[in-house]
This record gives C-alpha cells, structure tokens and sequence, in this order.
C-alpha cells in the first residue's frame, strides 16, 4: 500500500517482525517436530509462516495494487505518469515481490531465532524499516518526502513554487490520503494486532516470565519503540548526515553512529532489547525445554498434600 520502491522493504521488515514476536513459539513449534532427532513433519507447516504469507498475500498485495491503479503517479514514486506508461511487469513484480519479501524476511529472522541469534533476528526488522524510513524520507536524491507528500507528477513538480504547509496540506486532502487512511486502519491494524497477540501468546510459554523483565504492557511498548521508533529516527538522521557532509562521508558517519548504538554487548538497544523477553538461546538448548506439569500443591513447610500424591 507504498510505493514500489519502499514496499519490498516494508515487506522483508513485516516479515522479520512477524518471525521475532512468535521467536518463543518457533522453538515450541522446532522441537514438537523433531522426534528422538528425526523430523517427523516439514518446516513449510510452520503455521506462523502460513499465516505470515497470507497476511502478505490478503492485505498487503491487493492493497498496493489497488493504490497502484487508483494513482500510480504517486505509487510508484513518479516514475510514470498516468497508467498509459505503467510497464505491466511492473504490477507482476510489485505482487509476487511483496510476498517474497515477506517470506525472505520471515525465514531470515526465522533462522536466527532457531540458532539462538534473537537479536539479530531483531535487526532484521530494524533494517528493513530503516531502508523504508529512509526511502520515504530521503530517496535517491533527497526529495523522497517531496514524493511521499504529492499524488501527481505535476503536484511534485510544482513543490517549490507553494509553501510546505501548502503542500502538505494538499496532500491531506487528496483522496490517495483518504485511501491510504482507510487501508491503513486495515493494513496496519491487522499487523499490530497479529505481533502484539504472537508476543503476548509467547510470553505464557515456561519460562517467559524469567525472561521479560517488565509487564507486558511496557513490554509492548519497548518493542514497538525498538522495532519502529528506532528505525525511523535512524533514517532521519541519515538523511540529515547526507545533506550537511554528502552522501559518502554522511553514511560513513552514520554507519559508525549506528554501530555504537546496536552492535556493543552493552548499548542501549541490547539492554532494552533483554527486557521484552524475546528468546536469546538455541531452540535445543536443555534450559528451554518444557519442564513439565507444574508442581501440586505443597503446605508452609514444602510437604505436598497428601490429595496430590
């Protein structure tokens, strides 16, 4: 429901964040189809995948397609005018890219999750939102914004000549707002909702509690800052780098920046990343197997009632 250019970015970030909030039901799911080592069902009946390429296929493909024809001026960035230069492989490619995009997305953080690397199952997320925040913001030549705010070729060429507040204005206005509005509820609710539920469902799995350091609603909250927040103060501040220094020493310095911020054991992201309790071991590690029933009942001195023997 993007343009083109930022949507497979959007879906390889949809992807990863769906594979990060069920992390803990992943590994449920990796070892109930393992037995005694064999693997006694194919990892393609990963439910949270299935529903993951649904969720890409049902809302985000028709979505964009619709956006797409109802103005393409806009959907594709003002690559084309109107719909007589509209490439019909351009259409292909912009549905089967989003869920490949997905899918890619979701087996990557997917993978990470399985081996233990949680985190950077994480950044996964974290740089496809970057890579969108970014397309959104700056672009290839700085005027990705200017794009994002005018639904026509002639809207954008005439940027310059009217105020921001006018522009952006006109674009509140227009009925491609009005579209991506209603989609929007749909599209971005939907997506909230199913990472929100995914995490919360993980987080009554044993050991869930040892693992989150805060209640859940602060949880939630962290993660979404994380996973959203972060990423697009990042593309922000990209661009600015790109227009004081150019493009080259700006992401230099960027880079470095934004290495001190993710990469160190102790940064900031890794401490608030280890409070939400997503998964940080291997799917086979011995201390993340179930343990069984819970324990009865036992009196104030620790002898368990006669009735629960």
């Amino acid at each position: 429901m993007i343009q083109i250019q930022a949507a497979l970015f959007w879906a390889y970030a949809i992807g990863a964040t769906f594979a990060v909030s069920a992390g803990r039901q992943l590994q449920w799911w990796e070892r109930s189809v393992q037995g005694e080592g064999v693997r006694t069902r194919s990892r393609a009946a990963d439910p949270y995948m299935a529903l993951t390429v649904l969720f890409a296929a049902v809302l985000l493909v028709p979505t964009g397609l619709f956006l797409l024809w109802q103005n393409p001026s806009w959907a594709t960035m003002h690559v084309v005018d109107g719909h007589d230069g509209l490439w019909a492989g351009l259409v292909l490619l912009h549905a089967g890219g989003i869920v490949v995009g997905t899918l890619l997305g979701y087996l990557a953080a997917r993978l990470l999750v399985l081996v233990g690397a949680g985190y950077w199952a994480y950044l996964q997320s974290v740089g496809g939102y970057f890579l969108l925040f970014g397309t959104l913001i700056h672009g290839w030549d700085g005027n990705g914004y200017r794009r994002l705010l005018t639904t026509s070729t002639r809207a954008y060429r005439d940027w310059p000549r009217e105020s921001l507040v006018n522009n952006v204005l006109d674009f509140l206005t227009s009925g491609t707002f009005l579209a991506l509005l209603v989609l929007g509820l749909a599209v971005v609710g939907t997506m909230l909702g199913t990472e929100i539920g995914w995490l919360v469902e993980g987080w009554r799995l044993p050991g869930a509690d040892e693992d989150r350091k805060v209640g859940r609603f602060v949880a939630v909250l962290i993660a979404g800052a994380g996973v959203y927040g972060l990423p697009f103060v990042g593309a922000l501040g990209a661009s600015v780098l790109i227009r004081l220094l150019g493009w080259l020493p700006g992401l230099a310095l960027f880079a470095v920046l934004a290495g001190l911020v993710l990469l160190p054991r102790r940064s900031p992201v890794r401490f608030l990343y280890g409070l939400v309790g997503v998964p940080h071991r291997h799917w086979r590690a011995e201390e993340n197997l179930p343990h069984g029933p819970p324990a009865p009942p036992s009196d104030s001195y620790g002898v368990t009632s006669d009735r629960h023997r």
